[in-house]
């Protein structure tokens, strides 16, 4: 199965790497317009900031503080590979940090057990199913596990579609994933 969903990944990788900068701006800026239909006002969202070749969440992101949503934004924790959740208050308290993955790091805010009611994912790919395919570490799945009643919208470009994602136990599927074509996939 690890065989499997590595070679997945390394296919999508490559497909994501052939769009263009101004296309990943392009339709990140779409797939951000599409999330922010699906969030309510006062929902609690976590994000995450994305990296390079990821769909760019900084538009969201910033129209989430501006709308008044709460902002919550994971911190990696290595040693027992879980995520950390800080409030975010202030776009430019993002640096780069384990990953490369721009956290809030020096200006925490604790966020209470059970606050997150929104979670957008990054992933590699997606299937119909709602079945998304992560990173690998499993951190998202961990969290997912503990916090069962979080609305799950993962975000990715369309390319980022396959047949079937391989999925195990432990994996989550989403309640919806979103594209620059619209909902891709709602429970």
């Amino acid at each position: 199965m690890l065989e499997e969903k590595n070679r997945l990944r390394d296919i999508m990788r490559e497909k994501r790497e052939k769009l263009t900068q101004k296309e990943r701006l392009s339709k990140s800026e779409t797939i951000c317009q599409n999330v922010l239909s699906i969030i309510k006002p006062g929902e609690t969202v976590m994000g995450f900031a994305s990296k390079e070749l990821e769909v760019n969440t900084e538009p969201l992101l910033k129209m989430l503080l501006k709308n008044k949503n709460p902002l919550v934004m994971p911190i990696i924790v290595k040693e027992d590979k879980s995520l950390r959740l800080s409030y975010l208050k202030d776009l430019s308290h993002l640096v780069p940090s384990t990953f490369g993955v721009p956290e809030p790091i020096g200006h925490e805010i604790p966020v209470p057990e059970g606050a997150v009611d929104v979670v957008i994912l990054p992933m590699l790919a997606f299937d119909k199913r709602g079945g998304r395919l992560g990173y690998g570490s499993g951190y998202y799945d961990r969290f997912l596990e503990k916090n069962t009643d979080v609305k799950k919208i993962a975000v990715a470009f369309a390319c980022q579609e396959t047949e079937e994602v391989p999925l195990e136990d432990n994996d989550v599927l989403m309640d919806y994933v979103i594209t620059e074509n619209g909902v891709a996939f709602k429970r």
